[in-house]
């Protein structure tokens, strides 16, 4: 028997569908991403916390699920929204395991059966909203109550909620060694250091400046990870007093929480930009790459103008700041994920660039 799940928005609108994955209700920001594969890595993905992630792609969940394709240990997003559910997978390494199967084993409760089409173009005209989807018996009034009742998520602190709480090693035989500050950190990124026999050592978002050097890295990356970079205060504090001591790097939140440890700004998108096809554009070579993206939050690219910071990408959809650079120091920072998979390869070049900057400290 088929059972009806609800998805309330903050304007009113409620639409009803078929429940999938796990029985409960749940709030978090509607957001949606374009990507054609990858629901296993978005679901995982940390920069997805606190939000109720909705795929344009029409059918989801043909393929499967595998743990090696997990971002994270479980996953974060609150909630899935799809046109289409698959039932029948068909892929030799799925393991089995169905979608329905992967959200009731994490508690996530699913909808299908709705117009996405229609949604998406509510959220790139409205902008995102706050939502709250129920797979329960729960009054339509009750629902759009709760997703209006809920914090925005400018004013939620998700970086504590998926950071490492304790330092970890990662390639601990390799020499060469970078220290990441986990705000969110995706799997890829510490096998794309792995990869290139680069050891990382894994940092909560909190650590101070003196035990990131007492482990002597060669390097700082700052990772990507959820929400609003203005909460985040602690990774800019570090910033400020380690970014002239080693060479530094960023991916996503990475980015913002540099930029603004030199004192520019940031502020909350419209819809932002979540999905494998987004281009950029490289100011010094004019050469242009397609990349995947997830975030809802960018740098005030006129407030680089009073810092010693300068803009080196943009996005060619908005302009927005997609690389910056320090004119002095060894920083280099991107807005998107060159580590994506599935997702466009033409970026992964970027692990090799901040491993030459480490050699040429």
């Amino acid at each position: 028997m088929v059972k009806e799940a609800k998805i309330a928005l903050e304007d009113g609108t409620v639409l009803r569908g078929e429940s999938f994955g796990y029985e409960t209700t749940k709030t978090g920001e509607v957001v949606f991403s374009t990507g054609m594969t990858g629901y296993t890595e978005s679901l995982t993905d940390p920069s997805f916390k606190g939000e109720i992630l909705m795929s344009t792609y029409p059918l989801e969940g043909n393929y499967g699920v595998n743990p090696d394709w997990y971002q994270s240990d479980k996953i974060q997003v609150e909630g899935f929204i799809v046109r289409e559910v698959c039932k029948d997978i068909s892929n030799f390494f799925s393991q089995n395991k169905t979608l329905d199967e992967f959200l009731k084993e994490f508690k996530i409760p699913g909808i299908s059966g709705i117009d996405t089409r229609d949604l998406t173009i509510k959220i790139r005209e409205k902008g995102s909203m706050k939502g709250a989807i129920s797979t329960e018996n729960i009054d339509d009034d009750k629902l759009i109550e709760l997703a209006k009742a809920q914090p925005s998520i400018i004013d939620r602190d998700l970086v504590p909620e998926v950071s490492t709480k304790e330092i970890k090693i990662f390639g601990e035989d390799f020499d060469k060694k970078v220290a990441i500050i986990d705000c969110g950190v995706k799997k890829n990124i510490i096998e794309g250091f792995i990869d290139r026999d680069i050891g990382v050592v894994l940092y909560p978002y909190d650590t101070d400046y003196k035990t990131i050097l007492d482990y002597d890295p060669k390097g700082l990356m700052v990772s990507c990870g959820p929400g609003n970079p203005d909460r985040v205060t602690e990774t800019i504090a570090t910033m400020k007093k380690i970014a002239n001591r080693l060479p530094i790097f960023g991916i996503c939140m990475g980015q913002q929480l540099i930029a603004k440890s030199f004192g520019a700004k940031s502020y909350k998108m419209k819809f932002g930009h979540r999905g494998a096809n987004q281009p950029v554009k490289d100011l010094n070579t004019g050469k242009v790459f397609m990349t995947s993206q997830n975030h809802g939050f960018t740098i005030d690219k006129e407030s680089l103008k009073n810092t010693d910071l300068e803009l080196s990408q943009i996005n060619l959809n908005d302009g927005t700041p997609e690389g910056i650079s320090h004119k002095e120091l060894s920083l280099h920072c991107i807005q998107y994920h060159p580590e994506a998979g599935p997702g466009p390869n033409d970026t992964r070049f970027v692990f090799d660039k901040f491993s030459e900057m480490m050699d040429e400290y």
